[in-house]
């Protein structure tokens, strides 16, 4: 039976467009697992696929989609039985192999990560890989010694997916945050997931002395570049910057001064090539880590037809927090 489907094509001329599509399950590619898709998500890279951008998409007609979460249709895995209640980041799914964005995908079952139990389909993709990637950031600090009574983590790109779930994140384990934005009327957004204090992007984007006062215990950084140059001269004593994203950039202009001198960590945090369980731990910990009121409020619900107009605004940090795509809607 034929399902729907947002389907990327590229014409001669190279340009992209995309439309949703009836496809038959024959056309999708081989995997063990096939699962009834429920939900999905918008992330910076589904953004690039939907508009071709970034070299991620190789081969056309494509299906877009990085995150996906819903119910085991059909396994010759025995790990997975119809019915089961999955989740899946990461892999490069959505870039080199179709994606979340249709009813139904097929998949590798080394991809999956069972649901928790508290956590629902729709909540998981409101969570998504930038949520996953906000946790693995948390965790990381932690693993390295970052307290609520050590001071402010700064977060920064705050208002953004990544930002806004570790904003929550910390806030709910008591962490002080200090949220960077370039937004400042969603102050009254950042403060209602937990930032104690808001902070002007412009004020970070100049280059400052190799070392400054010491401000922050830890940082969330999903901006790179300059943003993430002048936070490393702010950081406290053997603190550590967990670096996830590169939203300003990919380039690091900096000199090795706060890491020889105040022992400063820079921890780079990959979200796409986790191994299982590290990903069944960072799952397991939402339940208790992201309160749901706060994860509702940064969550914006759209239709498989409307995700595709939404790809251009999230390259541009117009999207606030989290978008939710319903295939059944």
């Amino acid at each position: 039976m034929s399902f729907n489907a947002l389907v990327v094509r590229q014409d001669p001329e190279g340009a992209v467009s995309s439309s949703v599509e009836q496809i038959e399950p024959s056309q999708l590619p081989e995997g063990e697992v096939t699962v009834a898709v429920e939900y999905s998500t918008l992330n910076y890279k589904d953004g690039l696929c939907l508009t071709g951008g970034g070299g991620l998409v190789r081969d056309y007609p494509h299906v877009p989609g990085i995150d996906l979460a819903g119910t085991v249709e059909e396994s010759t895995d025995d790990r997975y039985a119809k019915g089961d209640r999955v989740v899946l980041t990461g892999w490069r799914v959505g870039e080199v192999r179709w994606g979340g964005y249709a009813q139904l995908a097929r998949v590798k079952a080394d991809w999956l990560v069972p649901l928790p139990e508290d956590i629902s389909t729709r909540n998981a993709m409101a969570i998504g890989t930038a949520g996953f990637a906000a946790m693995l950031s948390v965790m990381a600090l932690e693993d390295h010694g970052l307290e609520p009574e050590q001071g402010e983590v700064l977060v920064t790109g705050a208002t953004g997916g990544v930002g806004s779930i570790a904003t929550a994140i910390l806030s709910n384990r008591g962490y002080g945050v200090a949220a960077l934005t370039g937004r400042p009327e969603l102050e009254p957004y950042l403060r209602d997931l937990g930032a104690s204090s808001v902070v002007a992007r412009q004020d970070m984007e100049t280059a400052g002395r190799p070392l400054e006062s010491e401000r922050w215990a830890g940082c969330v950084d999903a901006v790179g570049g300059a943003v993430l140059a002048r936070a490393l001269t702010q950081m406290k004593y053997g603190s550590s910057v967990a670096a996830v994203g590169l939203a300003g950039g990919p380039r690091l202009e900096t000199t090795v001064i706060p890491f020889i001198l105040r022992g400063v960590n820079l921890l780079g945090i990959d979200s796409v090539m986790q191994p299982y369980a590290n990903r069944v731990a960072a799952w397991a910990r939402f339940g208790a880590d992201l309160p749901l009121d706060k994860l509702n409020a940064m969550v914006e619900s759209v239709s498989l037809a409307e995700v595709a107009h939404l790809g251009p605004a999230i390259l541009k940090g117009e999207v606030r927090g989290r978008v939710v795509v319903d295939l059944n809607a």
